[in-house]
């Protein structure tokens, strides 16, 4: 089976976004292995800052059913696809990787171009995928990380706490 990547990323009701994300991709997947939790700002407008990571998965689904699903898991939080990429959002699920995969069908383009765009991606898969290779470069992304050069792309790692206090 296939190691997917997806980047899943908020900054409406971010915390509870993120929980609730976790929890529905464990629901389908199983267990999971997740990054930290990095905050940025917005990339593209003036909005809230964002909560990001990368959640890593085995699966034998394919590359549309998974897209589907993340999709659908967007719309169930409330997600509007706005006429413009660059707006707040309730949740952001992208497919970055599927195994070794390159798809550009036009629709899907798998790996993802922000995997080396944007540090919020390309951070958090580092730091779970460090070893990995990128399908098209064949660098691994920790190489790809500390080559990584924007000073505009702010990124902290912020303390997140799993479980709901009652």
């Amino acid at each position: 089976m296939p190691r997917v990547y997806v980047s899943i990323g908020s900054n409406i009701d971010r915390v509870a976004m993120i929980r609730s994300a976790v929890s529905a991709l464990r629901g389908r997947y199983g267990d999971i292995v997740l990054s930290s939790v990095y905050e940025s700002s917005a990339v593209g407008f003036d909005g809230d800052d964002f909560y990001n990571l990368v959640a890593a998965f085995d699966s034998g689904e394919d590359v549309p059913a998974i897209n589907a699903f993340l999709h659908e898991l967007e719309r169930a939080h409330g997600r509007e696809r706005a006429s413009t990429p660059f707006s707040p959002r309730t949740l952001d699920l992208d497919l970055l990787l599927y195994g070794d995969a390159v798809i550009d069908d036009g629709r899907i383009r798998i790996p993802r171009d922000e995997i080396t765009r944007y540090a919020f991606v390309l951070a958090p898969l580092a730091e779970i995928a460090g070893d990995e290779a990128h399908p098209v470069s064949g660098m691994s992304y920790g190489a790809l990380w500390r080559a990584f050069s924007d000073p505009a792309q702010r990124l902290e790692r912020v303390e997140f706490s799993w479980r709901v206090n009652r």
